[in-house]
């Protein structure tokens, strides 16, 4: 048995009032998982989400857009929420897209399903932050 240490190096995020560290891996599918973000479509899609992080001063750590999904890690502001997150891509890209390609609004009532996935990432396991917070009285 051996042991593996990893020494992750935190890019933190100056804000007013603070810093943060805050990432989302967000997921979201074309209606019915129809196969509709391939080609040209999906170089416009991945375009479009740059775009729209750098507008809100967002940061795309990776990106897949795949025929029928797409799977994002962003790190946000404090103020953004998961949802605001993941409703501002996908708004953003529906009506852009469908505007330039005709073809979507005619196979799709609308491209994106109304769900999607949003999971918080973190560089810390719950089990190191929660022996953070316990130990706390002792730093005093």
């Amino acid at each position: 048995m051996y042991t593996v240490v990893v020494s992750v190096t935190r890019k933190v995020r100056q804000f007013s009032g603070g810093v943060c560290d805050l990432g989302l891996h967000v997921v979201w599918c074309s209606k019915y998982r129809r196969r509709v973000l391939g080609g040209r479509v999906g170089e416009r899609l991945d375009e479009l989400i740059r775009q729209k992080a750098d507008e809100r001063g967002w940061e795309v750590v990776a990106l897949e857009v795949m025929p029928d999904q797409v799977h994002l890690f962003v790190k946000h502001d404090p103020k953004s929420s998961a949802s605001y997150v993941a409703n501002q891509f996908k708004g953003f890209t529906s009506r852009v897209l469908r505007e330039e390609f005709p073809h979507l609004r005619s196979r799709l009532p609308t491209l994106w399903s109304s769900s999607y996935l949003a999971a918080s990432v973190g560089s810390v396991s719950a089990d190191t932050v929660q022996e953070y917070v316990d130990t706390q009285s002792e730093r005093v």
